[in-house]
């Protein structure tokens, strides 16, 4: 396998590609080191250097494989899971997805409980993947029904099992602390003004944020990015007063009604927040498809809108890191699809001249 690093020059704008030969040891070897892609038209733009992870790179897809390898790598060093065993989690979506994998990779039997509401794709994936899939009905987490809570419960009924309770395992943001951070802060040369991108688990967010702040000795802002639905912009804005929550998103996978564990342990170093509407991740989605060949998931698409939106608050010259979480494949039924779009209200979000791309009915 060839792993290559892609190097911006600030000066000329130009980049240098570097490879090394080596390999990798297996799915589980090959989770990280992913390119760091500067997004020319926004660059150019806000006159800053708009950089993005190409997680969607991952070889499950997704920037989850990382918190799921990290988990279990923490369970396995702490003895908690031992040869044969069993990883339950209760996931809508790609961190279920990550960990199959990993647990194909590594002997483990898999087991996913999920809410209904989710797609049959995703359900028919993680079947071929080789896990066990509960689908369950969509109740709040404060409902002993929550799908978390029934995966929670039923690791406690099997012997030599875990369950890895993403979104308040720590191991989560730590697997980012020691990774993506450190990758991130190679690939900028140690030049990051700022970092945004979205949260769910909170995971991404505290463990970047966390070491290139300590990197850059506090200089490098941390912001979130927010959807509609989510309580955590409003908390950030009124320094620390949780909101009920209300409204929806398309996005999936991301926004909180609660601080989690991994987001707390970043919570009060955080520098600001913003609030991302519906209407600008799609214009946006269709517009990297246009103008960078990339084609992504609306939180993909989210997260770059908040890094242009910093990138305009801190002005020209700046560095400004995100994370692009996935691609469209998993959801292309739906972002891609006139029907479903007008159903959200959401069609005259496209530009015109970028509706050629919506070509599902």
């Amino acid at each position: 396998m060839r792993t290559s690093v892609l190097n911006f020059n600030r000066a000329s704008k130009t980049f240098t590609r570097g490879f090394t030969s080596r390999s990798v040891e297996g799915f589980t070897g090959a989770v990280g080191n992913t390119p760091l892609i500067h997004l020319k038209k926004w660059s150019e733009k806000t006159g800053c250097n708009i950089v993005a992870k190409a997680e969607f790179q991952n070889p499950g897809g997704s920037v989850k494989d990382r918190a799921a390898l990290g988990v279990i790598r923490d369970a396995e060093e702490r003895g908690l899971l031992k040869p044969g065993g069993t990883v339950v989690e209760g996931t809508a979506g790609n961190t279920g997805i990550g960990l199959a994998h990993v647990c194909r990779a590594r002997g483990y039997d898999c087991v996913i409980f999920m809410p209904n509401t989710q797609s049959q794709e995703k359900i028919d994936l993680l079947r071929m993947l080789g896990a066990q899939v509960h689908p369950v009905p969509a109740v709040a987490y404060e409902n002993p029904a929550n799908y978390n809570h029934q995966a929670r419960d039923f690791a406690k009924s099997l012997s030599n099992a875990i369950w890895t309770d993403q979104f308040d395992n720590t191991a989560n943001a730590n697997a980012h602390y020691v990774s993506t951070g450190p990758e991130i802060w190679e690939q900028t040369s140690g030049k990051v003004d700022a970092f945004t991108c979205a949260t769910g688990t909170g995971g991404t967010l505290a463990g970047v944020g966390k070491y290139l702040k300590e990197k850059s000795a506090g200089k490098t802002q941390v912001w979130l990015a927010d959807p509609p639905g989510s309580v955590l912009h409003s908390y950030i804005q009124s320094g620390g007063k949780l909101t009920e929550r209300g409204g929806s998103s398309i996005t999936e996978g991301i926004g909180q009604g609660r601080i989690t564990n991994n987001l707390g342990t970043l919570i009060n170093e955080i520098d600001g927040s913003l609030k991302i509407e519906d209407e600008k991740s799609i214009s946006m989605l269709y517009d990297l498809l246009d103008s960078e060949g990339l084609y992504l998931g609306a939180s993909s698409a989210l997260n770059v809108v908040a890094a242009v939106e910093l990138a305009q608050k801190l002005g020209p010259g700046h560095t400004i890191a995100t994370i692009l979480c996935d691609g469209a494949y998993r959801y292309q039924s739906r972002l891609f699809s006139k029907k479903w779009l007008e159903t959200k209200g959401l069609q005259d979000a496209i530009p015109s001249h970028l509706k050629k791309y919506s070509v599902l009915d």
